[in-house]
């Protein structure tokens, strides 16, 4: 284990996972959360927990543009929080007033990964209502493409790898975030 796991950290700011389906915000952001001593947050799970549905029955009832006013509306909820790790779905980062309460209240992190490694994550999976289409690794491409651009814009990349595990990852993440003292404060336990 590398030595910032051995760490406390005081964390100024959420820390906002963003990045594609599959790129491990949700299973890294937890394990940077059990790393730093903080809570951890998914954001889809709040939204689910609020509307009492499932994010692909939300998608199916009220679609996109109601599953995006929810998922704003429980980022600023989120945000406004004690600091903690908070996993986003793939889309979140693409609005621009979602990335400016990023901006004033947290800090983001992408968690780039390649197609591949994206695909060989999420292809088996049936909760993904973006993906349920006659081509599915053409649609994940297609949003890779489309999305990357906006990821980009987040204030920390972390590239993702097949093999490295999560707790790797999560050591990845913490040692990006010890770069910024406005957002992590490291001392010895």
């Amino acid at each position: 284990m590398s030595r910032c796991c051995h760490l406390s950290a005081g964390l100024h700011k959420t820390v906002v996972m963003v990045g594609m389906m599959g790129a491990g915000k949700t299973a890294v952001g937890t394990a940077v959360s059990r790393l730093l001593r903080v809570p951890f947050v998914d954001s889809d799970a709040e939204i689910e927990e609020a509307s009492n549905l499932r994010i692909a029955e939300i998608f199916e009832r009220h679609g996109e543009e109601f599953f995006r006013l929810k998922e704003t509306q429980v980022l600023a909820r989120l945000l406004d929080g004690p600091p903690s790790i908070l996993s986003t779905g793939g889309g979140a980062w693409l609005s621009a007033q979602n990335r400016d309460l990023v901006r004033e209240r947290g800090i983001a992190v992408w968690l780039r990964a390649e197609l591949e490694v994206l695909w060989a994550r999420v292809r088996h999976k049936s909760t993904r209502p973006l993906l349920r289409t006659a081509n599915p690794k053409g649609t994940l491409k297609a949003l890779c493409e489309a999305r990357e651009p906006a990821y980009a814009l987040a204030d920390l990349t972390v590239c993702s790898k097949s093999d490295l595990s999560v707790e790797q990852m999560a050591t990845r993440v913490v040692e990006a975030l010890a770069g910024r003292p406005d957002v992590l404060e490291r001392r010895r336990a």
